[in-house]
């Protein structure tokens, strides 16, 4: 069994500073195989806010796989916007764009579709689902495949707006790769879902997983901030939304959503 841990949306910048050191001792306590974060780690993609941004995730001593958002990239200052858009994310949290993760029971890829001309919506290009085919081609069988990005492919319960650019033909590669769960956020609404809710494609039905925003005061359809722990054991994954509880000072948890993989897609237990 694998555990995945799914924080999204920091917004070091504007954050709740009540929930860092709980949140830490959250997951040092969980220990999960790997923590996934969906983008939009500072509010205004200050140095600043960087620094404290790479600060927070030198405190989790476990693997990580981590995208940009679009709050990630420059917006009043349009020379790095337009040519230096994610240097000091680079810089400071990960310089890889692409970053991929694989073990004998989980495959995890991280996609980029934070853009400078898209300002707050987000895109995918043939070249990232390319590079998506090489990662993912090479897996074995058996493994549960998992890809992390900011701007969801659907949207979450409550939400209004646009889900990532060139989601079809994105999901028809998806398809193709039997990719089994999406990782995402930017909306700060946490929900579960399914790809065959607004694509179809007979024959697969993966699972979307948005966060709400994890540290920031930024809520969004009636909210507090959340996290999410994702259990693996193939074809077999458990979804358990956890909310932050100001009086109590602690991450509290839902009951865990179980779902199955079947020859159609995911299903729930």
């Amino acid at each position: 069994m694998r555990t995945v841990l799914h924080l999204s949306d920091l917004h070091f910048g504007r954050i709740d500073e009540a929930i860092l050191s709980p949140l830490v001792s959250f997951i040092n306590t969980t220990k999960p195989d790997l923590v996934a974060i969906s983008g939009d780690f500072t509010q205004r993609a200050r140095t600043i806010q960087f620094i404290a941004a790479q600060e927070f995730l030198d405190l989790i001593p476990f693997p990580k796989i981590v995208v940009p958002g679009n709050h990630d990239v420059p917006l009043r200052n349009l020379f790095l916007r337009f040519w230096h858009s994610l240097d000091s994310y680079r810089r400071y949290i990960c310089d890889d764009l692409a970053p991929f993760y694989s073990d004998p029971e989980i495959a995890v890829a991280g996609v980029n579709t934070a853009r400078a001309l898209t300002w707050k919506d987000g895109k995918i290009n043939k070249t990232q689902l390319e590079k998506l085919r090489t990662d993912f081609k090479a897996v074995p069988d058996g493994r549960t495949k998992i890809v992390v990005t900011h701007h969801p492919f659907d949207l979450p319960a409550g939400a209004h707006g646009k889900v990532v650019g060139r989601s079809r033909l994105a999901i028809e590669t998806l398809a193709e790769l039997r990719v089994d769960v999406l990782l995402s956020g930017h909306f700060h609404i946490a929900d579960v879902g399914y790809t065959a809710k607004r694509y179809n494609i007979p024959g697969y039905s993966a699972l979307i997983v948005s966060s709400g925003t994890s540290t920031s005061t930024r809520y969004r359809g009636g909210q507090s901030n959340s996290l999410n722990l994702i259990r693996i054991e193939h074809p077999r994954v458990e979804i358990q939304r956890h909310f932050w509880k100001p009086d109590s000072h602690l991450f509290h948890a839902l009951d865990p959503e179980r779902f199955q993989r079947t020859d159609e897609g995911w299903i729930r237990e």
